[in-house]
């Protein structure tokens, strides 16, 4: 049986300054298994697809995205979740500790999925 393919950026851990990827720390990340950006997400209710275009744009399509939310979940706006949904893809939110876990999980697992993950403070 093959391995699953995890190759790609990996999330290390947490820091003061945010997220550990490979070399750097981001306050805030796009996140997907081809590459991982800093990020200057708007406000969480006034998130749009257009700011999560670099993820959506992945090719292949993610089988879906996490919306890591912050230091809490809180639920994005439905209009935001129906345009991701209308466009093909499953999205799940969670607050962004628990998202950037979940991502490291799924990646282990060789799932195609990506990740937009607001500051953890």
């Amino acid at each position: 049986m093959d391995k699953p393919k995890t190759d790609g950026p990996i999330i290390a851990g947490f820091s003061a300054g945010g997220f550990k990827v490979d070399d750097g720390v981001y306050n805030a990340l796009l996140i997907t298994p081809q590459r991982a950006d800093g990020w200057a997400p708007p406000p969480l209710a006034e998130l749009t697809d257009a700011d999560l275009a670099p993820i959506l744009a992945l090719d292949p399509p993610p089988e879906f995205i996490l919306i890591g939310t912050g230091p809490a979940l809180v639920r994005p706006a439905p209009k935001l979740i129906r345009a991701i949904e209308a466009m093909g893809f499953g999205v799940e939110a969670m607050d962004s500790r628990a998202a950037a876990r979940a991502w490291a999980v799924l990646r282990g697992e060789g799932r195609w999925i990506a990740a937009a993950l607001y500051p953890l403070s």
